[in-house]
């Protein structure tokens, strides 16, 4: 029978790489189960590492320096570093695969000495002479490091696999499907595993580190890369010294990406950006200690959010593929902005707020309520602003030095961090755990958030022709001399 428009299989292309519909379900499948390995490590670790840290003794700034300063100090040069090799790369095994596959081993075996840290440091403090709480630090430290290295380089080529492989129609749903893998994973580890890492932290991170091994191994192997054009060529003089041409690497990296306006606006709208979430979201596991929450409890606040959230997910990235990350993005941080606002009225004085609500519903409601309300609006807003936004770099950054102009983006994100969390854990230390202050602290950074995302979405829209967006690029100078 001869093949007509309507018996044949649709053909899905992207660069070199051509897929039936059958091939995206099979590149979706191996795809989501790296993220999901991914992912079931990224929310297990920052809980855990919370629980642990605390649990041998520091103040808030301290844990501020160790679990928040030190890995976005670390990205600010290591991003970088392996994004620009990363771009440039070319070889059989594509130019982000080689570079996931180096990774591996480091967060695996950070994952295991953060699970080790209690037994090894206590088993060591003898022979270095000094108290068991600081040789389990210092385990935990060298794991921390480890862990860091890893997940840092890993961090800025993921996303870019992402962008290399799936068709742009596809990548608000792909990106969507990420964050329901992602959800799901939160979900497992909050109601199963949370309320165990302290007593069982060895298991817990010894199996999230075999687990995370074999998933990102298994997805190298079968996710292929297209082929591209080659690299630009370098234009170092001839016969430069491995100094020179390190400087003069350096030089083309920071002109690529920082010498138009354009991409400075996005690059100080991620700097703000990781700010407005992160104070409830590093700060929610003391506020609830504070409180007496057990874990469990909050384990379970914290399963209700990813469920809401898991159902909305893809028909929020199906909105982010009708219209864009931006608008979509404004508006999710304009219904955050106002939580903010009524979660600190509600939480300054929960007496109030319990007599009032009791007035009402004629029944008094305890603070694990009138906390975890607003807890779990504030993930699912949250959640919400990150579904939509996903596709936002792979949208307004270049595809050829997408995980370059990535990175930029990470080290003045990185560099906010640094100096930004630390200060919130001083004011925490000062105020003697006024937690409360988190909810304000959310407002601030999202207002501002709002008025510079705003400001991307009108030079974002100078830059579409006949609907078609183009990524400018800056024009290529002369060769180094």
């Amino acid at each position: 029978m001869q093949e007509t428009p309507e018996n044949q299989e649709r053909v899905y292309r992207h660069g070199t790489l051509t897929y039936t519909t059958a091939g995206l379900v099979i590149l979706s499948i191996f795809l989501l189960w790296g993220d999901f390995t991914w992912s079931m490590k990224n929310r297990a670790v920052g809980p855990s590492a919370t629980l642990l840290i605390k649990q041998i003794g520091v103040s808030e700034f301290l844990y501020s320096l160790i679990i928040v300063s030190f890995p976005n100090f670390t990205n600010t040069f290591l991003g970088p570093i392996i994004s620009y090799i990363s771009d440039r790369h070319r070889g059989k095994w594509g130019r982000r695969v080689p570079f996931l596959l180096f990774t591996t081993p480091f967060i695996v075996f950070g994952l295991y000495f953060l699970g080790l840290c209690q037994s090894v440091g206590n088993a060591i403090a003898p022979m270095l002479g000094v108290e068991k709480h600081t040789a389990v630090l210092l385990i935990f430290c060298i794991g921390w490091v480890l862990l860091d290295f890893g997940t840092t380089l890993a961090n800025s080529l993921f996303n870019a696999l992402v962008n290399d492989v799936v068709p742009k129609q596809f990548l608000g749903r792909f990106f969507a499907m990420f964050r329901m893998v992602s959800l799901a994973a939160g979900m497992i580890f909050n109601y199963y595993l949370i309320q165990h890492v302290e007593k069982h932290a060895l298991w817990i991170f010894l199996g999230i580190g075999t687990l995370y091994g074999a998933g990102l191994l298994s997805m190298c192997l079968k996710v292929k890369e297209g082929e591209l054009p080659p690299p630009p060529p370098d234009r170092f003089p001839a016969g430069a010294s491995t100094w020179k041409k390190i400087g003069f690497a350096i030089q083309e990296y920071f002109r690529l990406t920082y010498s138009l306006p354009y991409y400075r606006w996005i690059m100080a709208y991620g700097a703000i950006s990781i700010l407005m979430f992160m104070p409830v979201n590093n700060f929610s596991i003391q506020y609830a200690k504070a409180l007496h929450l057990d874990m469990h409890t909050y384990g379970v606040f914290l399963v209700i959010t990813y469920t809401i959230s898991l159902c909305l997910s893809y028909f929020l990235g199906m909105l982010v593929d009708r219209f864009n990350p931006l608008s979509t993005g404004c508006v999710s941080l304009i219904s955050y902005i106002l939580l903010m606002l009524v979660s600190w009225l509600i939480l300054k004085s929960p007496d109030q707020t319990a007599d009032f609500l009791e007035q009402i519903f004629h029944r008094r409601f305890s603070i694990y309520v009138i906390f975890g309300v607003p807890f779990i609006l504030h993930g699912v807003l949250s959640g919400c602003y990150f579904t939509l936004t996903a596709a936002m770099g792979p949208l307004l950054y270049p595809r050829t030095a997408y995980a370059q102009f990535a990175s930029a983006t990470g080290i003045v994100r990185s560099g906010m961090l640094v100096f930004v969390v630390p200060v919130i854990g001083r004011v925490l230390d000062i105020t003697r755990g006024n937690y409360v202050l988190v909810f304000l602290f959310g407002a601030a950074f999202s207002t501002l958030g709002l008025i510079v995302l705003y400001k991307l979405l009108l030079n974002y829209r100078q830059h579409c022709v006949d609907g078609k967006y183009v990524a400018p690029l800056p024009p290529t100078p002369p060769a180094f001399k």
